[in-house]
C-alpha cells in the first residue's frame, strides 16, 4: 500500500502547478484583452501617453534641465518664450522650462502618494462597514458622510491650517478629503459579494472576520476602486495646486506649479507665460488623468459600456 500511495504527492504536486499555470495563463489573456479594449479608446491612449511622458521628464528631469529650477539671472529677468529660454523667465530671471520640469516631480508625488494613502483607508474602511453591517456599518458611515458634506478644498485648508504649511502637511490633508468617496464605493461592492455563495463557503470553513475581510472582499473591490481613484487624480492635482497657489502646499523656493501659477498672477498683464506656462500644465495633466481613468474603467468594469 505503501508504494501504491507513494506517487500521490508528486500527483498533487503536478496538479497544483498546472493550476497555477493555468491562472497564471488566464491573467496574462485577461490583461492582453484588456490592453486591446483600452487601445480602441484614442482619448484615454491619449491621456496614458501624456501620463507616461510626464513621468519620463520627472524622472530625468536633472538632465533635461540641469541649470536646475533656482538658478537666477536677474538681468534676464521677465523675458518671453524665446529659443534661450523656451517658456521664457519669471521675476527673479529663474528659467520657467526648468522649474516647469522639476515642479513635474513634486506634482506626481504629491499625487501618487495621496492615492497610495487615501485608496488604502478608503477600501478597509468600506469592505468592513459593508461586511460587518449594523453598528459598526452605521458609525463608519456616518463618519464618511461627515467628510463628505464638506468640499474637498475647505477641508483641506482647514487641516492644513491646522497642520501647518508644508508638502508633508499637504499630503496627509488631501487624503483626508480623497478617501470618503472610495470608502462609499467599496460599501457598495461589498454588499454585493458578502452574500455569494464563495463568502459563505469560507465562512463555513472557519476563516474569522478579519481574514473574509482582507483576503477575499477588499481584493474583489480593487478595479473598481483604481478607477476612482484614477478619476480623482485630476482633482487630487486641482486641490494641490489650489494649496501650492494659496502658499499653504510647496514652500519656496521649491518649484510646484501651483505657487508658480500665484507668482505668475502679479504680471498676468506684462508677462502673461509666468501664469500661462504652469496653468496650462495643470489643465493638460488633469485633462490626461481624466482621460486615462474613463479609458481604465472601461477596461475593469464590465458593466459600464
Amino acid at each position: 500500500m505503501t508504494a501504491r500511495l507513494a506517487p500521490l504527492p508528486l500527483l498533487h504536486a503536478w496538479l497544483t502547478a498546472e493550476v497555477t499555470q493555468s491562472a497564471g495563463q488566464a491573467r496574462l489573456q485577461r490583461l492582453y484583452f484588456g490592453w486591446l479594449r483600452f487601445r480602441r479608446n484614442p482619448p484615454a491612449l491619449a491621456g496614458f501617453a501624456v501620463i507616461v511622458g510626464l513621468c519620463l521628464v520627472a524622472l530625468f528631469a536633472p538632465l533635461i534641465a540641469p541649470e536646475g529650477p533656482n538658478a537666477q539671472d536677474l538681468a534676464a529677468r521677465l523675458m518671453p518664450p524665446g529659443a534661450h529660454h523656451w517658456f521664457g523667465t519669471d521675476d527673479l530671471g529663474r528659467d520657467i522650462f526648468a522649474r516647469l520640469v522639476l515642479g513635474a516631480r513634486t506634482t506626481l508625488a504629491i499625487t501618487f502618494l495621496v492615492a497610495a494613502i487615501a485608496a488604502p483607508i478608503g477600501l478597509m474602511v468600506g469592505a468592513t462597514a459593508g461586511y460587518l453591517g449594523g453598528l459598526a456599518d452605521t458609525a463608519l458611515m456616518r463618519l464618511t458622510d461627515i467628510f463628505l458634506s464638506l468640499p474637498g478644498l475647505v477641508l483641506a485648508l482647514a487641516f492644513v491650517a491646522a497642520l501647518g504649511p508644508g508638502i508633508e502637511n499637504a499630503i496627509i490633508a488631501i487624503s483626508l478629503t480623497v478617501w470618503p468617496p472610495i470608502a462609499r464605493l467599496a460599501r457598495a461592492e461589498t454588499l454585493t459579494v458578502r452574500t455569494s455563495d464563495y463568502i459563505a463557503a469560507i465562512r463555513v470553513q472557519g476563516a474569522s472576520e478579519l481574514r473574509i475581510i482582507v483576503r477575499h472582499i477588499m481584493p474583489m473591490c480593487i478595479p473598481s476602486v483604481v478607477v476612482r481613484i484614477t478619476l480623482n487624480m485630476t482633482g487630487i492635482i486641482l486641490t494641490a495646486a489650489g494649496l501650492g497657489f494659496l502658499g499653504l502646499g510647496a514652500q519656496p523656493p521649491t518649484p510646484e506649479w501651483g505657487a508658480m501659477l500665484s507668482t505668475g498672477r502679479e504680471y498676468m498683464l506684462g508677462s502673461w507665460w509666468i501664469a500661462a506656462v504652469p496653468g496650462l500644465a495643470i489643465l493638460i495633466v488633469g485633462l490626461a488623468f481624466s482621460l486615462f481613468g474613463d479609458g481604465l474603467r472601461d477596461v475593469l468594469d464590465p458593466r459600464h459600456d
